[in-house]
């Protein structure tokens, strides 16, 4: 599951921490998107880490921010799939989710206050946290939702998402979720 992008190839530098792999896929385009954008925010994280303590945490601070965002949007797209579709790992699913943003939280309020505090455990965790919560937790969402496709109890949703890009901006808008 740990991947090291400097024995991977494409979209990735041999500073990146982990490489988005098509076996990561939900089955969902629009999860998926958001999935490598989480994954590119760890890379830039861990980037920030290979440069020095100082830098590090200035940076760090900026993309942990900007990430604590994405996470939330990224989060709400799940929960809304799960809650539109009666998902029966709803509650468990959203539990993970919630524990996880406490997580970060606490380790933002760590590297405030301690000095000692090592960002890049922290990457190590992001990145470790990611790939297993979708190579579980989302992997079974999007079966049950090809399942529900497959069995015609499923027709294309249109949801409201609120757009968020790595700068902060936002906006509504419509996606059409389509499931491959």
């Amino acid at each position: 599951m740990v991947v090291n992008a400097a024995a991977g190839k494409g979209n990735t530098s041999s500073n990146d921490v982990v490489l988005w792999k098509n076996s990561y896929s939900v089955g969902i385009p629009l999860v998926d998107a958001q999935h490598k954008e989480l994954i590119n925010l760890t890379n830039k994280l861990y980037r920030s880490c290979m440069k020095g303590r100082e830098h590090s945490k200035e940076v760090f601070m900026g993309v942990i921010r900007g990430a604590v965002e994405y996470v939330g949007y990224h989060f709400s797209t799940e929960e809304k799939i799960m809650e539109r579709v009666n998902y029966p790992g709803f509650t468990a699913h959203k539990k993970e989710h919630t524990d996880f943003v406490r997580e970060v939280l606490r380790a933002v309020d760590d590297l405030n206050k301690d000095t000692t505090y090592n960002p890049l455990a922290f990457v190590h965790y992001l990145k470790d946290w990611i790939l297993t919560h979708i190579a579980v937790s989302d992997t079974a969402m999007g079966q049950y939702l090809l399942n529900l496709k497959r069995q015609g109890s499923l027709q294309t949703m249109t949801m409201k998402v609120k757009q968020v890009t790595q700068t902060g901006e936002s906006g509504e808008g419509q996606k059409r979720l389509v499931l491959q």
